[in-house]
């Protein structure tokens, strides 16, 4: 670990290279928070996930950028730059992915910076100069394009960025990484790097030059960050340019990145959740830094959108897949929720940076509810498997992966897990902000004093929290210790969720063992005193379990119920139920409910137990309450670490939105078989949809297969007597590439090859309606149907029923 005195002489040299520029007093944001470098973690909860990230997730994906290309890129890039080659072919899919070097680099800093490791230096340093060896003389930087242009996703510099080609993008992460890896090492080998490609882009881009905007939003994030570094104006002038550009261009009605309209008519979340929240990001700190505050209007009514309509109860975002967004409002289906873990990220920069421009800490509640559910489920606790979205509800269960394709969120993560003891503190004038409770200390200058906060508590299991003031002598100051929304009867800032019947047991504030009365300031108990060394504070938060009901506009959980016991939302999942079918089970709102920490489990966590019936499914197609059985519930975060199993985080607690489990059908009890596809379990579930665009029903479907020939075939147990078949068919129009099929037949196996079967009514295919079909009996032990996809589209469907 570096000393505190070689921390001392790092800064110290970051500040001293700069331009006096840099040094004269510029505009910020109101509130300063305490950087992560003056955080030490020694807690329960945070320290081996930090520890994890640092030996464990760093290093794993490194070692997945050198073994999927992303680090060869470079090296062909400067192959061809050097002459050695003529052109190169690029490893892998994306022009983006350059930056998943650029992330984890940032991450590495980060955490060298809490605890020095030579080896770890050394690789950057490796990485960083293949980097230097192929940027272009003039400072760009993009491998695809460099190794061949024809080829890549920029046949032409930056004409394609707003359509896709991430040029701009590239370049903002790897402002990001440059910025940290200086600020922990003192080093400028990747700050030059990153400033030649800013002044390229400086040069390039601007009102009365080339305009366009970064089809992918967060150059804008980096070039405030080289402002901050530099004190360049023209970088935090370009980040400006980009913002306001934004609803000017060329791609009219683009709300995939909130290019439809100029931000400042804004008034909703719209289109790709990740490019959304690095723009809002963006926004923030433009008018932190340059002291126009017109963006903070629309930031305002845009939040209000998201905290109203668009959140997750695990503080996920981005509910449509296929655009990887925002849908309509209340739209918020748990079977298909998206809720990019990049998106959750995205989400807790802009609210971390609402709340350093407001002081409240409503803002600073959703940050907390990403960070312990939506956003931390996102990465197992062996570090080294991830998620890419985050449902909050399957069926035949889910596990994570090493590696991705695209794999922004694996390289993401490691830079934000290292970053998190950053939103821990914050001060502004005589306050000193808790905001976060993680145990260990803060370094914080309040009032010209330096004052070292100790923090002790087991948060998120336990809400007792103990504060320790390491002052040089006596201080007049306000300490503001957070009231999270949920120790207040409220989940979220608005009505989008509440609980049920809420409990709200008194919140207990002491001084030195004193009982004080609790003043709450935007969400903050605020102490205001003349503080001495060595005053101790105890704040309570009780955790009673809370039954969470969401807005009857939100379709999916009407008749469902959530828990959360604290900052933590619970789920049911398969291993810890009775039954593995778990979705037929309906927790009664009588149901009497315990909670215990269970140490040997998942590492150690707070369960919930309780009583639960079972919903069966009745002779004449209806259901009734059956058996009573034991429900137990893990925190969401914990899922999917003992293999695949069904999962919820919202339970029903009325028999009308349960789900029994499937009958003994000759379907059900069949062996199935498909030529290829994904999600074949949902063909046979017994689940009906709405419609043939239901989100929140499992299917089946071929894509990205077109135009082809495809097949599904049950396998029975024994030769059986059918007569019929129905179908219901997935059709995305509007979102996706899936459509009712072009033609289909049924056929059946008779001992020696397929035949079709012989029809009694017409085989008929249309949109919202099941197709059902019926013939002459035949006896046999398969049946299939070959479908014809549409060209230039898919098929899938939800369910395939026999009579």
């Amino acid at each position: 670990m570096y000393s505190p005195f070689a921390r001392y002489v790092i800064t110290l040299m970051a500040v001293l290279v700069l331009s006096p520029a840099t040094r004269a007093q510029r505009t910020t944001y109101p509130i300063a928070p305490v950087r992560f470098t003056e955080v030490r973690v020694e807690d329960e909860f945070w320290s081996k996930r930090l520890e994890t990230n640092r030996t464990v997730t760093i290093p794993h994906t490194i070692a997945q950028c050198e073994v999927n290309g992303r680090v060869r890129n470079f090296e062909l890039a400067d192959s061809v730059l050097r002459g050695l080659l003529p052109e190169a072919k690029f490893c892998g899919r994306y022009g983006f992915d350059d930056t998943d070097v650029y992330k984890v680099i940032e991450g590495a800093a980060y955490a060298m910076h809490v605890q020095y490791d030579p080896v770890l230096d050394a690789r950057v340093d490796s990485l960083i100069l293949k980097i230097r060896k192929a940027q272009e003389p003039d400072g760009y930087l993009y491998t695809m394009r460099t190794m061949k242009p024809e080829a890549s996703w920029a046949p032409e510099r930056w004409v394609n960025d707003r359509k896709g080609s991430h040029e701009l993008y590239n370049s903002g992460h790897l402002f990001e990484a440059a910025v940290a890896h200086y600020y922990a090492t003192g080093k400028r080998n990747l700050l030059d790097i990153a400033l030649a490609n800013a002044d390229l882009l400086v040069n390039t881009f601007g009102p009365d030059k080339m305009r366009t905007v970064p089809g992918h939003q967060v150059t804008e994030l980096g070039l405030v960050r080289l402002y901050q570094v530099t004190g360049k104006r023209a970088y935090l002038d370009l980040a400006d340019f980009f913002i306001r550009e934004r609803g000017h261009g060329t791609t009219p009605g683009m709300t995939y990145n909130q290019d439809h309209i100029p931000v400042l008519e804004q008034t909703e979340a719209v289109g790709h959740a990740v490019r959304a929240g690095y723009l809002y990001a963006g926004m923030a700190d433009v008018a932190a830094y340059s002291g126009d505050t017109s963006f903070l209007p629309v930031l305002h009514r845009i939040w209000d959108d998201v905290v109203s309509h668009k959140l997750y109860i695990t503080g996920g975002i981005g509910a449509a897949g296929n655009i990887e967004g925002f849908g309509p409002a209340y739209d918020l289906p748990n079977l298909t929720a998206y809720c990019e873990t990049c998106a959750g990220i995205a989400l807790v920069y802009w609210g971390h940076r609402m709340f350093l421009h407001t002081g409240d800490a409503q803002y600073l509640d959703v940050v907390e509810r990403v960070l312990y559910n939506g956003f931390l489920s996102g990465v197992s606790m062996t570090g080294d498997r991830f998620f890419y979205p985050n449902p909050l509800e399957t069926i035949a269960g889910e596990e994570r992966s090493a590696w991705f394709t695209c794999a922004c969120c694996i390289s993401n993560d490691t830079r934000f897990v290292a970053s998190i003891p950053g939103y821990a503190y914050a001060t502004s004038g005589n306050s000193v902000y808790v905001n976060l409770y993680i145990g260990g200390s803060a370094s914080v200058m309040v009032n010209g004093q330096a004052l070292k906060v100790r923090q002790q508590s087991r948060y998120p299991w336990d809400g007792t929290i103990s504060l320790s003031l390491g002052l040089g002598g006596e201080s007049p100051f306000s300490l503001r210790l957070r009231v999270p929304g949920w120790a207040q009867g409220r989940p979220v800032p608005s009505d989008l969720y509440a609980y049920d019947g809420a409990i709200r047991p008194a919140i207990g504030l002491k001084v030195n063992g004193v009982a004080q009365a609790v003043t709450i300031e935007k969400g903050f108990a605020v102490i205001t005193r003349t503080w001495k060394p060595g005053d101790k504070v105890e704040l309570t938060l009780p955790m009673p379990i809370q039954r969470v009901r969401a807005h009857e506009q939100i379709v999916d959980d009407r008749g469902k119920v959530a828990f959360e016991r604290g900052p933590i939302v619970f789920c049911l999942e398969g291993p810890d139920q009775p039954a593995p079918w778990l979705l037929d089970g309906v927790i009664p709102d009588s149901a009497i409910m315990q909670s215990s920490f269970e140490r040997t489990l998942l590492g150690g966590v707070q369960v919930i137990t309780g009583t639960a019936f079972a919903a069966q499914r009745t002779a004449d197609g209806g259901r009734s309450l059956g058996t009573t059985r034991r429900f137990t519930a893990i925190p969401y975060y914990a899922w999917a670490h003992r293999g695949l199993h069904q999962m919820t985080v919202w339970p029903a607690r009325t028999l009308e939105a349960a789900k029994p489990a499937p009958a003994p059908t000759l379907a059900y009890i069949s062996a199935l078989a498909t030529s290829g596809g994904t999600s074949p379990d949902a063909i046979k579930d017994q689940l009906l949809p709405a419609s043939s665009n239901d989100p929140m029903t499992p299917y089946f479907h071929w894509w990205p297969k077109k135009g082809t020939t495809e097949w599904v075939q049950y396998h029975f147990p024994e030769r059986s007597k059918v007569s019929g078949v129905t179908v219901h068919w997935f059709d995305d129009t509007g979102s996706g590439e899936c459509r009712i099929p072009q033609s289909w037949e049924i056929q059946y196996h008779d001992g020696t090859s397929w035949k079709p079967v012989q029809l009694t009514s017409p085989v008929e295919t249309a949109v919202n309606v099941p197709s059902h079909v019926t013939f002459v009996p035949v006896q046999t032990t398969d049946i299939r149907l070959m479908i014809t996809l549409p060209e230039g589209f898919s098929c899938g469907l939800y369910e395939w029923s026999l009579e």
